[in-house]
């Protein structure tokens, strides 16, 4: 086998405590994420980086993810460096073992930014998509709403905030942040209301000049999720409900988007071919993140012209992001440069 692959455990401290609903207790610190190299015999001193952010949730930890990473590499072989070559790679990866989108987000991610510096493509370009991408919005954890609105205000130039709600002062929150900041507002409840509570807030939601409402319910609360989106005029995205491209079809006719991410479904080639069937199947598209390093956040750019909203801000969450080159434009669109690979590195 020509390739190898190490990898690296990051925890980083993030700028400002980040709570979400379903956040363990404690949690919000630090970001926990997993840095891998990959390396080709064929390509002496080439080096693809790549990303996995294990989430507790879809039930991976790094552990996990180094105990299925042989399966994966085997799976993948000794793929043609070129584009063709890279298609078929992801191809196999995604379809090896179902779930573990963490472990295959991190490898597909560095082949995609490996195969990008042999051919000397950037990967959007190896993918024959646009650099022209939508701008992303800033999100803000789930606080006192005084704190909240103050990190708003902070945040006032991004054409959009995303608030995490889900905690038991969410209107006064949205209206704390409404006093201050005068651009769309998107809700994230991750999972963390009840349809009454959902319900008594949409009419609220609404006059707050709110966008949209993400996953409000249980993933598994599909009905709960059709009722609100007939009784919504907000479009409702799912996101715990959507981790595969599989769960596109159970979602039809359920929420008017999906919100795609690279750590969940695998990576690159899965979410840019998620993005696109999502598209043709009628849905509105999210492309989010977690709270990754540029690394994370240059591959999520890469298929972001495949999105309608884009929520990429993981990098920016972090006190301190240990990779440099992607840099984000005064419109706050992330900049897709002709640079091989993913166009980051290292921080010396």
């Amino acid at each position: 086998m020509t390739l190898s692959l190490k990898h690296e455990v990051l925890r980083l401290p993030l700028r400002d405590p980040f709570r979400i609903a379903r956040s363990e207790h404690g949690a919000g610190q630090r970001t926990l994420t997993v840095i891998v190299e990959l390396r080709d015999s064929r390509l002496p001193g080439v080096i693809g980086h790549g990303e996995g952010y294990p989430d507790r949730f879809y039930g991976e930890t790094p552990e996990t993810m180094v105990a299925i990473w042989p399966m994966l590499l085997e799976a993948i072989g000794e793929p043609d460096l070129d584009a063709s070559g890279l298609h078929g790679a992801s191809i196999r990866l995604a379809d090896a073992i179902r779930w573990n989108g963490a472990a295959k987000c991190a490898l597909d991610i560095a082949l995609h930014d490996l195969v990008g510096k042999a051919m000397g493509r950037s990967v959007h370009a190896l993918l024959g998509l646009s650099a022209e991408i939508p701008p992303t919005d800033f999100t803000i954890g789930i606080d006192e709403p005084a704190i909240v609105a103050q990190r708003a205000q902070r945040a006032g130039a991004f054409p959009a905030l995303k608030i995490k709600v889900g905690g038991p002062a969410d209107l006064e929150t949205l209206r704390a942040v409404r006093a201050v900041y005068d651009k769309p507002i998107r809700v994230d409840a991750n999972t963390g209301w009840t349809p009454d509570i959902a319900l008594g807030l949409v009419d609220e939601l609404v006059a707050l000049g709110v966008e949209l409402i993400e996953q409000p319910f249980p993933a598994s609360r599909l009905d709960w999720l059709r009722d609100l989106q007939v009784a919504s005029p907000l479009p409702i995205v799912a996101d715990e409900s959507c981790v595969i491209d599989a769960d596109l079809d159970t979602l039809v006719g359920v929420v008017d988007g999906v919100n795609v991410k690279l750590a969940k479904c695998g990576g690159v080639g899965p979410a840019a071919r998620m993005l696109a069937r999502a598209r043709g199947l009628g849905f509105r598209t999210f492309l989010g993140c977690m709270e990754e390093t540029s690394v994370g956040i240059a591959a999520s750019a890469a298929v972001a012209s495949l999105a309608d909203w884009a929520d990429l801000d993981g990098n920016l969450l972090l006190a301190e992001d240990p990779f440099t080159g992607l840099d984000l434009g005064a419109d706050h669109r992330w900049r897709l440069t002709s640079a091989p690979g993913l166009g980051v590195s290292r921080r010396a």
